[in-house]
């Protein structure tokens, strides 16, 4: 067989690698959060990681709130105001990450998740992992389950799939998503993008949705980058093939396709431009609050976000 699986233990600290020996491919997943911190396919006799990752263990625990690089969001997206909603009568709080006051990025960023299986076959490799969140944060008192694969295949694809699951004696409310920043080598100025969408959210200063959305076709037949700044969210359109988002330069192509769980996108690009975050969203920002997407998932009832990543050489 082609692929192999490799788990290396540092100090309690899985790292594994999954790699299609035939192609060159590699992906490389820490159990730290879960997160893809390098997906890797050879360019010009060398091995070119599209993932702007961190360095090892030290780093991404030093270092995970500083961009949030490849993080998990659950059981909320991005941010959330001033860390409050209210739910079955109930006013909560949430205590853990804050920005300009704003409570970010969810509860499980920083988990550690126990590799749980991994599978073999002719044409792709796959790990699992689960992590229990026990309701410690006061402002979410629910515990529940993150369960996640993710799965190389042949062709430089690599799908990762999340099921979140709870046995609460109610519903609870639950968004999900991805936050991984691509780099294609160089800055992103020289990169083009092409996603389906004709529709953004608008936001406010805070970068909260007001309810209001924005015709906005930029991009829809592809668009340079060039001197553009983006932290906005973007409604996908699924027709009779599943929305996607393109990015490419001269040399590679990154396809970044989700299934109909994740029908907004977040794209953000950060100050340096050597990368853009193309982020996968069940649900929009502060959705606790403003319900754009808000899910409320029955215990006994897993639900499952699926969303995939292919580079390809030009």
């Amino acid at each position: 067989m082609s692929f192999t699986i490799h788990i290396e233990e540092q100090d309690g600290f899985p790292i594994v690698t999954i790699a299609d020996t035939l192609s060159g491919a590699e992906a490389e997943i820490y159990a730290f959060g879960g997160l893809l911190n390098a997906f890797r396919i050879p360019v010009a006799n060398t091995l070119f990681n599209v993932i702007d990752g961190f360095s090892g263990r030290e780093d991404v625990i030093k270092n995970i709130t500083n961009g949030f690089k490849s993080v998990k969001l659950s059981p909320f997206v991005c941010r959330m105001h001033e860390g409050k909603y209210r739910f079955a009568n109930k006013e909560y709080q949430v205590n853990k990450h804050r920005l300009n006051k704003h409570a970010i990025h969810g509860l499980v960023y920083d988990g550690l998740f126990g590799v749980t299986n991994t599978e073999i076959s002719p044409r792709y490799a796959r790990v699992y992992f689960c992590y229990q969140y026990e309701g410690t944060d006061k402002g979410y008192p629910f515990p529940y389950t993150i369960a996640i694969s993710w799965k190389l295949e042949t062709g430089n694809k690599l799908t990762v799939a999340t099921t979140i699951m709870h046995t609460n004696p109610h519903p609870i409310p639950i968004a999900d998503g991805w936050h991984p920043y691509f780099k294609l080598g160089g800055k992103v100025d020289d990169w083009q993008i092409q996603f389906d969408s004709r529709t953004q959210l608008e936001y406010d200063k805070a970068l909260l949705p007001t309810g209001k959305k924005i015709k906005d076709e930029r991009f829809v037949n592809g668009c340079l980058l060039q001197n553009i700044q983006l932290d906005n969210a973007f409604e996908l359109e699924n027709g009779a093939l599943p929305a996607k988002c393109v990015l490419h330069n001269d040399t590679l192509q990154l396809t970044v396709e989700p299934n109909s769980s994740y029908p907004l996108l977040q794209l953000y690009i950060p100050e340096h431009r050597n990368s853009i975050a193309i982020e996968n969203l069940s649900g929009a920002p502060d959705n606790f609050n403003n319900g754009i997407g808000l899910l409320l998932v029955a215990p006994g009832n897993p639900k499952t976000f699926t969303t995939s990543y292919k580079i390809a050489l030009l």
